[in-house]
């Protein structure tokens, strides 16, 4: 998937301080320890590996194909990838009011491992972890 098309389905997705510019796709998209996981065009991940730990930088979906099993298809590889990258656990962060996206996490197996106040321009953040 290209930058341009992470960034605006990036947009649709995310609104204020969570949304990423071309910019920010770009810089991590070009860091080796990243890497992009796609569904056609209706969705992706980016991730990253460092040493033995994985985090998920960010996830987005088509809102106008979501609920079609997309965001556990592209979690369940970021799992797969970040364990095949050597990782044993990993992290994210997922705004407190986001429930469709801690529902998503929580039945993957992600647990609460702290909690950001206001992380989100005035959401906080709860960091979540999972053992690989």
């Amino acid at each position: 998937m290209k930058i341009d098309r992470m960034a605006a389905l990036h947009a649709a997705c995310f609104h204020g301080p969570a949304r990423w510019s071309d910019a920010a796709f770009a810089a991590a998209v070009s860091d080796p320890l990243c890497f992009v996981l796609a569904e056609k065009e209706t969705g992706f991940l980016l991730g990253r590996t460092v040493a033995e730990e994985a985090e998920l930088l960010t996830l987005a979906v088509d809102p106008d194909h979501r609920r079609a099993g997309l965001g556990q298809s592209l979690l369940a590889r970021f799992e797969d990838t970040a364990r095949t990258r050597g990782a044993y656990a990993a992290f994210l962060e997922v705004a407190a009011d986001n429930a469709a996206a801690r529902a998503l996490y929580d039945g993957a197996g992600w647990h609460l491992a702290g909690q950001r106040t206001g992380y989100y321009g005035g959401v906080d953040a709860l960091t979540l972890r999972k053992t690989l």
